[in-house]
Order: C-alpha cells, then structure tokens, then sequence
C-alpha cells in the first residue's frame, strides 16, 4: 500500500459528524461504526455532549453497533462521554495500533469492510481504519463554540504533509441513487 493509499480516507465528509447520515452509511454498506472521541465527537476539554450529538446517536443506533474508541487515557471524561451516548469505549487505543480497534470489530462481529472508523485524524484514525481493511471516514473536527473554531495545528500540519504525499482531501458528495427496482 503506498503512503498515499494508507491515508487517503474512503469518505471526506467536509461536515463535522452530525452530517454523516444513515443514508450515506447505507450507500457504502455500513453496518457498524468505531468512532474517536476527541473533537470528532466532542472539543478536546469538553465532557458533555450536545443535544445534536445524542440525538444523532439514538437515530443510528437503531440499525447499527457503536463503539467509541479513544486515544485518551482519562477514565473520567471519555467514560463520562460514553455514558452520556450509553455506547461501549475503549480507552487508550494509541491509534494508529490496531488492538482496540481489532477489540472493538470483534465485540461487532462484522468483517472490517462493513465498520467505518469515523475521525477527524489522518495520522491516527484514518490511518488505523486503512491498516486494517476499514471504511474510513474524515469528519471536521467539532470546536467550542465559546472558542469559535480557534485553530487546529495538528490538523492543519498533518493536511499539509499528507497533500505533499498525494492524498486527496476535496470533500465527496455522494448522492444516493434511486431504487432502480422500483422502476421496473
């Protein structure tokens, strides 16, 4: 797999994640999703999650598993965050190592193919999911609101290096096609 391949995520949102939908899930064949927590799911120094967040998990639960798997050590905040959502996490996860992530597709029992590994990281979600045959997807981080989207450093630097190494980062709008069935 060249440098290029094993960061360039499946799906470019250009959304945070609240705009990832059943529908695009559906489209790629989605039937499990391993999410990172830290400004994918929440600013980094928050430990609630919004209104918006719970209502988008409990609309996805309902057809797929969830799982939050984080780099963060702190017990108190990402169980915190996982309670709140009521979803199993691993903490830890020292992404891009595979371990947790392979802890997680298991508990799912669904071939990696069939599990996104949604984040808002290059160099350690995206990167993990590739490395282990997954749907990835690269969401914008979500930011405080009292911050108002105070830069992102890490981000910027790892979009900088992985263009210099080919990697395409033009959001993909994919539009869902008609049920050609029912048209016959």
């Amino acid at each position: 797999m060249t440098r290029a391949k094993i960061l360039q995520p499946d799906l470019i949102l250009g959304d945070t994640i609240l705009g990832l939908t059943l529908e695009i899930l559906s489209q790629h064949q989605i039937k499990g999703l391993i999410l990172d927590v830290d400004d994918t799911l929440v600013p980094l120094q928050e430990t609630t999650v919004s209104d918006d967040l719970q209502r988008w998990v409990d609309s996805l639960r309902l057809y797929l598993p969830i799982w939050l798997v984080s780099n963060n050590l702190s017990e108190n905040r990402i169980g915190a965050i996982a309670d709140n959502l009521q979803l199993p996490y691993l903490l830890g996860a020292v992404k891009p190592s595979r371990r947790k992530l392979r802890q997680a597709m298991a508990a799912m029992g669904l071939p990696p193919q069939q599990i996104a590994m949604v984040g808002d990281r290059l160099f350690t979600d995206v990167l993990a999911g590739n490395r282990l045959g997954m749907f990835t997807i690269l969401v914008k981080p979500m930011v405080n609101p009292l911050t108002g989207g105070a830069a992102y450093p890490i981000h910027d630097f790892e979009l900088w290096v992985s263009q210099i190494l080919g990697v395409s980062l033009h959001p993909q709008h994919y539009l869902i096609k008609p049920d050609q069935s029912s048209q016959k």
